[in-house]
């Protein structure tokens, strides 16, 4: 079902979970000190090819727009196909935006920040997200959406950036390693450090043993 970009679950299309298939999953919370939005898409049997270099250009994109630096006031139209190269590339592409502004304790699609034409540009403060995606009808789906913080870059001139504030583990499972260059792998890297700094703790401080051992397993460089 994940096909469907936007699905909703019913009665009628509901479907007993495999470990066959590509499941996505479209998660989020509101809480008094802010709202989140995230996805991720896993796999817990053996891929196929497509499916992993599709997940694989995905995340690719993810990554190429999370780390981008660029001009203070830059539209994020402007922006957005630097999450959609990796696709384009192979002649893919998705039909939806790739991303939308992130309310405090508010909604959860809050305008007027994001990446389509009638946004406002980007300033440092703004929360939107990143979510590339991919969708085979039919078949599977593929999005990997990650809510991110614009920040001021360490550069000379005044220029931003992203700051990833979503802290989990991406499928290592549908990631093929010979795809990604040795800067998304140091990206990558330095990003699992970062969950396992942050939320290492916080399971062990719970005493979710179970959960601490995956977070490490699926966190290792």
């Amino acid at each position: 079902n994940a096909a469907l970009a936007h699905y909703s679950p019913s009665n009628g299309s509901s479907r007993t979970l495999s470990a066959r298939e590509m499941y996505l999953f479209d998660t989020g919370g509101q809480y008094l000190d802010g709202t989140t939005d995230i996805t991720r898409t896993v796999h817990w049997g053996e891929p196929t090819p497509l499916q992993k270099e599709a997940y694989t250009r995905v995340l690719m994109g993810n990554i190429d727009l999370s780390r981008l630096v660029f001009p203070s006031n830059t539209a994020g139209r402007t922006v957005e196909s630097f999450a959609r190269r990796a696709l384009w590339d192979v002649g893919l592409n998705y039909g939806h935006g790739t991303g939308h502004g992130i309310g405090n304790f508010l909604s959860v699609h809050e305008w007027p920040v994001g990446f389509q034409s009638n946004n406002v540009p980007l300033e440092a403060g703004m929360f939107t997200s990143i979510e590339p995606g991919y969708y085979q009808d039919g078949e599977f789906g593929i999005r990997i959406e990650d809510v991110t913080l614009v920040v001021e870059a360490q550069t000379e001139k005044p220029f931003l950036t992203f700051e990833v504030v979503s802290l989990v583990p991406y499928d290592r499972n549908l990631i093929d390693l010979s795809l990604l260059s040795p800067e998304q792998i140091r990206y990558l890297n330095s990003y699992y450090e970062r969950i396992r700094a942050h939320v290492g703790p916080e399971l062990r401080r719970q005493r979710l043993e179970e959960e601490y051992a995956w977070l490490q397993e699926s966190t290792e460089p």
